[in-house]
């Protein structure tokens, strides 16, 4: 079936063949995204959804979205997108991180200098008549010290064209490596540090918990009276009125705002005060990044439909489109073997643990381990999928491990699922031979060879001569047809255990008569 793509935010013409180009059909209505209520009942029967800033994707609107499977979003900022509740629902969110990059820390920079030239002022005066040269003293750049707070892709990009205008660059990043600090030239400081030194100062981190209000009264009363803030990143980083006070009492010497905590600004404290520049959110507004983002997330929702490939998702692993095909079937596996871990689960889980060796070893395990945990939790849980199960996991306080071993190992690939429980720690392994089927080859250190079919009795015995004979004729005095019967034990005459394919479900009652057979310690109908 043909994929479908709602675009209810203005993109480019040359986005939109993108999509008609690789097939997709898309509906292009760029103005929906501002009725929440048309949206809800449109959304309905499309496979994705491309937006920009304008689209507020609500939880109510993705309950009505029964069929979407991505929500791509031209630009970087991500906060118009419940993606909890998208998470919850399995469905991809992708951002375009890198298509902006460059716009946005131009922005910076011209703020920077508008700011400390005073030129919006200084324009504002001239226009009007009045020759005010002496009214607008600036200061020089050269020789200051920028101290930048989030040094990634933008900050790096700001702290390059900060050292062409000869400036001394510090940055404060809790997860900027110290080689990296070398790399892009900057001095790594603690943010008290930066506060204190700094003779400008940006902002390009995330707006999060820990960084809402990063610079509050307390910061700036930490800095130097000369000091200029720069924000082109979020709102809601800065303090605003704190900010407006430290201005009024000419403990920072100036503002320059692309963004701020309620937008659209039509009112803010900071506004009208004549050491401030505003603008309104234009960090990613040049022909150039508008038409970068719109092609970009139009070629990653493409990808996504027609191949699996999953690039720049805010709430899953990336998968490459040339490896989304060889993972497939591991995806498979990964998800199988939690789910057999998981039906046998009747207590609380406390540690998961997945083993990757040989090829698979080399291969995107995050998003098998993604597939793992939610086979695991779905026998319990029912609405858990592979985009909601990590974050699920961790909110229920499971451990999750990963361990890769890619040299020599029984199988060209191994996946083992371990599960500790309050009581128990229980173990599965599985592989993909050629054919590209996953199979079982290990149970509780019993060797195994079965296939995954859709109905299936787990069975620990005894390994006593009788049982195969008693099963298989209970089974046959109910009707019902053994499709494949696999079994394997620890020694002769110790623990066994048996994997039997049946046709259709198997009733209560016979499952009562199987579990009251004299050699059978546990039997446990299973569905994949």
């Amino acid at each position: 079936m043909t994929p479908k793509v709602l675009i209810s935010d203005a993109l480019s013409a040359a986005a939109v063949q993108i999509f008609k180009d690789n097939g997709i059909e898309v509906d292009f209505q760029p103005s929906l995204g501002k009725d929440k209520e048309k949206l809800a009942q449109v959304i309905v029967g499309f496979d994705g959804l491309a937006i920009r800033s304008a689209t507020k994707v609500t939880a109510k609107i993705l309950a009505q979205a029964g069929k979407l499977k991505v929500i791509g979003r031209a630009g970087i900022g991500v906060d118009n997108v419940d993606i909890p509740a998208a998470t919850a629902r399995g469905i991809i969110v992708m951002n375009t991180p890198f298509g902006n990059s460059i716009t946005t820390a131009e922005h910076a920079v011209s703020l920077m200098l508008a700011l400390a030239r005073q030129i919006p002022m200084a324009d504002i005066s001239t226009q009007a008549g009045r020759w005010e040269k002496n009214r607008f003293m600036g200061v020089e750049i050269t020789g200051k010290t920028l101290g930048i707070i989030g040094c990634g892709n933008i900050g790096s990009i700001v702290a390059e064209r900060a050292h062409g205008l000869k400036m001394k660059v510090i940055g404060y990043d809790p997860y900027l490596s110290p080689e990296r600090a070398v790399d892009i030239g900057v001095e790594k400081v603690e943010l008290d540090d930066l506060f204190k030194r700094a003779d400008f100062i940006t902002l390009h981190t995330p707006l999060t918990e820990k960084t809402k209000n990063i610079i509050d009264a307390r910061a700036l009363s930490l800095m130097k009276p000369s000091v200029r803030v720069i924000n082109c990143a979020r709102g809601g980083l800065v303090d605003e009125v704190a900010l407006r006070k430290a201005l009024d009492d000419n403990r920072i010497a100036g503002a320059a705002f692309d963004v701020f905590s309620t937008e659209p600004a039509t009112e803010n404290p900071l506004f009208g005060h004549p050491n401030v520049v505003c603008t309104p959110h234009l960090g990613a507004a040049t022909s150039e990044a508008q038409e970068n983002v719109a092609l970009q997330v139009a070629e990653q929702m493409s990808d996504y439909l027609l191949h699996g490939a999953i690039s720049n998702a805010v709430n899953f692993p990336s998968i490459s489109a040339e490896e989304a095909p060889k993972l497939r079937p591991f995806v498979a596996l990964a998800e199988k073997l939690g789910s057999f871990a998981g039906q046998l689960t009747e207590s609380g889980i406390g540690k998961v643990q997945i083993t990757y060796e040989g090829e698979v070893a080399s291969m995107n395990t995050k998003a098998l381990t993604s597939a793992a945990l939610a086979g695991l939790m779905r026998p319990m849980l029912q609405d858990v999928n592979v985009v909601s199960a990590p974050v699920i996991a961790k909110d229920r306080g499971i451990v999750v491990e990963e361990v890769t071993r890619e040299g020599d190992c029984d199988y060209e690939n191994l996946i083992t699922v371990t599960v500790t429980t309050e009581r128990q720690s229980r173990n599965v392994s599985g592989t993909v031979f050629a054919d590209g089927r996953p199979r079982i080859v290990n149970i509780k250190g019993i060797r195994m060879d079965a296939e995954f079919g859709p109905s299936m009795i787990y069975i620990t015995n005894l390994d006593k001569p009788g049982f195969i004979g008693k099963f298989s004729s209970t089974l046959g005095e109910a009707n019902i047809n053994i499709a494949t019967f696999h079994v394997g034990r620890d020694a002769p005459g110790g623990n066994a255990i048996a994997l039997i394919e049946i046709d259709g479900e198997l009733p209560p009652a016979v499952l009562d008569k199987v579990r009251a057979l004299p050699q059978v310690q546990q039997a446990k109908p299973l569905r994949f």
